[in-house]
């Protein structure tokens, strides 16, 4: 975290807003603390705000305020706010068939940490990952938190299509593919969830400051829970803070 924000400007009618340079909860907190104030007291001029992992990208009217007038308003706002009291929200289980042809790659990063699939397997889902940041495609979650020990490349050579619900690590990251896309990530799951939904409200499962905790499951199961997904049937698991795991 910076001890005061930054501003830099982002062509003629956006600016971003950098609270600090590393991956970290604590920061992303406060970017969560700042959008909503923003939201909450509708500032005029200010169009849209987009939360990243360690900024925030604001577009706004020219004709209505400037970058100079914009960034001030922002600071006053930000020095009012107490961004360190921020909690993070619930935490939404997805099911996930792990390796196979439902996840390829699992081999490759068992191998690459020296460890088997199945420990691969238990790392990646013994853990409560933090949304931070949603982008890319509609509703493809970057997430933080996940072990070292598993910690992989990505691919040489992206993949041109990569099945809707892909479970995916690249580096340090982990994170779920909510539509078909192209994607260099490595894939060692599939969730038969849909995360990205246009025809739902809200279209997108996952928000922001939430938590998701993967939950392995086996190919019986993954079908059953497909079923109920495609006939609208299916509720998630959503554990709410205080909540017994």
């Amino acid at each position: 975290m910076y001890d005061e924000p930054r501003f830099l400007p982002a062509g003629d009618r956006a600016l971003i807003m950098e609270l600090g340079d590393a991956i970290e909860e604590k920061c992303n907190n406060a970017i969560r603390s700042v959008v909503e104030a923003v939201e909450a007291q509708n500032i005029e001029g200010i169009e849209e705000a987009v939360p990243t992992y360690r900024s925030i990208l604001f577009y706004y009217d020219p004709l209505v305020m400037d970058f100079y007038g914009i960034t001030s308003t922002l600071k006053k706002l930000y020095d009012q706010l107490d961004v360190t009291s921020r909690t993070t929200g619930p935490t939404l289980v997805i099911p996930v068939l792990y390796g196979g042809e439902a996840g390829p790659d699992l081999g490759f990063v068992a191998s690459h940490a020296h460890l088997s699939e199945d420990e691969v397997v238990a790392l990646h889902s013994s853990r409560d990952y933090l949304i931070y940041m949603i982008g890319f495609t509609p509703g493809f979650t970057y997430l933080g938190g996940m072990d070292d020990k598993i910690a992989t490349p990505r691919l040489e050579r992206p993949r041109e299509h990569i099945p809707a619900g892909s479970v995916g690590i690249a580096s340090k990251q982990t994170g779920i593919y909510p539509i078909e896309s192209p994607g260099g990530w490595q894939l060692i799951g599939l969730t038969p969830l849909k995360l990205y939904d246009p025809n739902r409200e809200p279209p997108i499962l996952p928000s922001v400051g939430e938590h998701i905790r993967f939950k392995p499951i086996t190919k019986e199961e993954f079908d059953a829970i497909k079923v109920k997904v495609d006939e609208g049937a299916y509720q998630p698991t959503i554990i709410k803070v205080g909540e017994p795991a």
